[in-house]
This record gives structure tokens, C-alpha cells and sequence, in this order.
């Protein structure tokens, strides 16, 4: 078995029973503990388990929520790719709305410069990016600047959204799944990014493979309401059958 193969199969372990242990890893797959070791700290890396004395835990499980920065570093190639696949789904013009989040800041540096495009998006560090685009109208959320995630949040956001209609929503989760939707930690952004589906003709929702399976404090919608779907191709083949089947077109990258 291959490492990261290895570090999936830790990972589902992780999330299922609440922890894993260095030293029941080490003999079920016949390593040792230091190998174990690099596994759970590679995974930590990855911004889904953080280390604990004899083993790790899932971040989920912890209430824990990365800040931006950490979760900007992770899985750089993956959210680049589903990036990239989003642009088919950006209209040639209209307006738009860019959900906080990292895989959505991605998108927000490849928008094409070449279309008039009008951008309603709550973070503040996606509107740095966009701020110099002289094709873009940019339309910024006001709000409660949550620190964590750089996005704005609570009534003023509420109030502004629900006067909005854009053609396409980009959103992103930190959690996925058929039996759940579409989850996050805090509870504030979730009612967020509920308005940013109601106020869109299509929801097009961008999250990488260590997203999916996973469940969060507040659910924020249902899969029924999501149009498409772009993840990449660490994802679990099963998930993204069983996500399918609950309603959204499904783009692995």
C-alpha cells in the first residue's frame, strides 16, 4: 500500500472511531511506530488530524477550526485544479458571488479578464484580490470580520444578500456528505452561506477530497440545492456516487 493510500485509510479510521493509536497502526499494517509517525504528522499537516500523546485525533471531532493561512497552505495543487475546472461554469457576464474560503480565493485569481462580470463575495481576502480588476464591479459584504476566516458575517451580510440575485454562487465547505449536506464549524457563517444559495440561480460548490465524508456543527443546506459539484481525484469513489445520488452533477479533477 502506498503512503498516501496509507494516510486515507488512517484518516477514515480517524473520523470513524474518534482517534487513532501509534501503536495499533504500527501492527496492523506492519510498520513502525516512527513510520506511523510521519503518516499522522503528514495528515496533521494536511490540516484533518491534529497529533495528540499516543496517536491523533480528527479535526472535527476537536471543534477545531483552522485559520485561513493554515488552510490556504494545504492541498495547494488540488484547489488550484478545482479552480480551474470552475472557470466553465463562470458566466460571460452577469453577476457572481465568491464564498470565503481558500479553494474560492483560487478561483477569484483566475477569473478571466476579459468579461464584465459584477463579484458579491464576503471575504475580505478575496476583495484584495479582485480590488485592481478594472472588468470586475466588486461588491463587498459588510459585517462582523471574523478573524478565523477573514469572512464578514451577521445581519449586515443577512440584510445585503437577501436584496441580491446573482447567476452563480461558489461556495465552500468544510464538511460534505450524502446523509448531511453541507456543514461548517461556525454557525454564524453557515447562515451565510444559506442566503448565498438562495440568492443564486445555480450553486456550484468547490471543496477538495478531504471535505467529503465529513460533518460539521452547522449545516447550511442540502445536496438537492447544490447544481454541481467540483471536487479532485483524491476522493473516495463510493462518496462521490452516494453524493451523485442525492442531486448534484459531480466534476472530479
Amino acid at each position: 500500500m502506498y503512503a498516501e493510500e496509507r494516510q486515507r485509510v488512517i484518516l477514515e479510521r480517524a473520523r470513524a472511531a474518534g482517534r487513532v493509536d501509534v501503536a495499533a497502526l504500527a501492527a496492523e499494517f506492519g510498520l513502525t511506530y516512527e513510520t506511523v509517525r510521519r503518516d499522522l504528522t503528514a495528515l496533521e499537516r494536511h490540516g484533518v488530524l491534529r497529533r495528540v500523546h499516543g496517536g491523533a485525533i480528527p479535526i472535527e471531532r476537536l471543534g477545531f477550526e483552522p485559520g485561513f493561512a493554515t488552510r490556504d497552505a494545504t492541498l495547494t495543487a488540488e484547489k488550484e485544479r478545482i479552480a480551474k475546472a470552475a472557470l466553465a461554469e463562470v458566466p460571460q457576464e452577469g453577476a457572481i458571488l465568491l464564498d470565503a474560503g481558500s479553494t474560492t480565493g483560487r478561483l477569484a485569481e483566475q477569473l478571466p479578464t476579459d468579461r464584465e462580470l459584477t463579484v458579491v463575495t464576503n471575504s475580505l481576502t478575496i476583495a484584495f484580490t479582485l480590488s485592481a480588476r478594472p472588468n470586475i464591479t466588486l461588491m463587498l459584504l459588510g459585517g462582523r470580520l471574523r478573524g478565523r476566516t477573514l469572512a464578514t458575517v451577521d445581519d449586515w451580510a443577512l440584510q445585503a444578500l437577501h436584496d441580491t440575485f446573482v447567476e452563480v454562487a461558489f461556495v465552500g465547505t468544510n464538511g460534505v456528505s450524502a446523509e448531511r449536506g453541507m456543514t461548517t464549524p461556525d454557525s454564524s457563517e453557515a447562515m451565510i452561506k444559506r442566503a448565498s444559495i438562495r440568492c443564486a440561480r445555480r450553486t456550484v460548490l468547490l471543496a477538495d477530497h478531504t471535505k467529503v465524508g465529513n460533518d460539521h456543527f452547522a449545516r447550511f443546506g442540502s445536496l438537492d440545492e447544490v447544481d454541481t459539484f467540483i471536487t479532485d481525484s483524491g476522493v473516495d469513489q463510493r462518496l462521490v456516487h452516494d453524493i451523485e445520488a442525492a442531486g448534484p452533477r459531480v466534476i472530479v479533477v
